[in-house]
Parts: structure tokens; sequence; C-alpha cells
């Protein structure tokens, strides 16, 4: 990734406009123990408590990177019930990465946090629809398939 992906502008520029980047070598103690760090690349979205609220392991184009952080945005305002700020990075996801490999959870997720925020159970439907109009085979399909009945 280090020639990849790190050096594409678009990906300087995400990372700092919303991260304080930390890079660890994967052999480094205590850091890689604490943090499970196995193989590399290992990408970890923390809070800043170090709660981990994201993982990625292995190679990721600047396209991938960009969403899959998103995601991990995403996930930590949802763990911290902040379902505005996490819709809206999951929706900056879905719009402009809907193609990609964190698009099926970010959509699963703007779902939950929708229903989170209003206790409406319309977006979970809506999720499970999209899900299965647009990745049939997804494994967030197959999870929001109760919603369904909805």
């Amino acid at each position: 990734m280090d020639t990849v992906t790190y050096p594409e502008s678009k990906v300087v520029r995400f990372i700092e406009e919303n991260f304080i980047p930390l890079r660890v070598p994967s052999d480094s103690k205590p850091h890689a123990e604490k943090f499970n760090v196995k193989w590399t690349p290992t990408l970890i979205t923390l809070s800043p408590e170090a709660q981990e609220h994201h993982r990625t392991v292995g190679f990721l184009g600047p396209e991938e990177l960009i969403s899959s952080l998103l995601l991990g945005l995403g996930k930590y305002h949802y763990e911290n019930d902040r379902f505005d700020e996490a819709l809206a990075r999951l929706a900056q996801l879905v719009d402009g990465y809907g193609q990609s490999g964190s698009a099926p959870e970010a959509i699963f997720l703007v779902g939950v946090c929708s229903y989170k925020r209003s206790h409406d159970p319309k977006p979970l439907k809506a999720a499970y629809e999209k899900l299965s109009a647009l990745f049939p085979d997804s494994e967030w399909t197959k999870r929001a398939y109760p919603y369904r009945l909805l």
C-alpha cells in the first residue's frame, strides 16, 4: 500500500482531514500485541480512548481504503450513539463508493442507525430491500433478511 494507495492525493487528504494516523510496526511491543496485529497491513479505527471500532487486514486500493475508513468513522459514531454523524458518514460511503466492499455493511448500518434514531422500523426494511437488490449474495443481506417482514 506504500507504493500504490498511500501516495494518492485523495487518500492523503482524506486521512489528514479525518484521522490522526499512527504507524506501528507489526512486531512492535506492546502495541501489536495489545491490538492483536498478526498480518500487515492491518488498519484499525480507534476512538481517542483506544477502543476499536473497525479493522481491515490486507491490501486495499485507494477507493477501497477510503470507503473502509468511512465505514470505520460511521461505526465509531454509531457505537457512540451519534446517529446523525454516523448516517452522514455512511451516506458519504454509499453515495461515493456504492460498489465498494464496504457498501453492504454501510447500507445495513444506515437502516440500523435510522431505526435507533427514530424507532421507526421502515428504514430496516428499506435497508434489506436495497441490499437484496444491489448485493443479493452479501452476508449483510442475509443479516438483514428478517427485516423483510417489517
